[in-house]
């Protein structure tokens, strides 16, 4: 089991700047890949942004160059640097952290959200 708490959302005018956060407890070994995924209600989860063991990541084309992950292993911790923050980023924010639960079995982990609101 891993536990995610997110945090760092809130409310920002176009153009501007938020540092998401997300802290992971519990079974840390076993996690894979991090990422970040934001949805609206009534609408389907969107991927965002994910970050591999060794550091590399990849992101979603409406968010490349302005939104960057990163992570701190000593702190169980990745970021979502968010810049040059745009209306349609408006949404919740969930961090997910893919864990691989036996040899060849992997399950998904959710925070329980951040809500990001970009508006004049």
């Amino acid at each position: 089991q891993v536990q995610l708490v997110e945090s760092g959302g809130g409310l920002v005018q176009p153009g501007g700047s938020l540092r998401l956060s997300c802290v992971a407890s519990g079974n840390i070994p076993s996690i894979n890949t991090m990422g970040w995924y934001r949805q609206a209600p009534g609408k389907q989860r969107e991927f965002v942004a994910y970050i591999n063991s060794d550091d590399t990541t990849n992101y979603h084309d409406a968010v490349k160059g302005r939104l960057t992950i990163s992570r701190d292993n000593a702190k169980n911790t990745i970021y979502l640097q968010m810049n040059m923050l745009k209306p349609e980023d408006t949404t919740l924010y969930y961090c997910n952290a893919l864990s691989r639960v036996r040899g060849n079995s992997f399950s998904s982990f959710w925070g329980q959200g951040t809500q990001v609101t970009v508006s004049s």
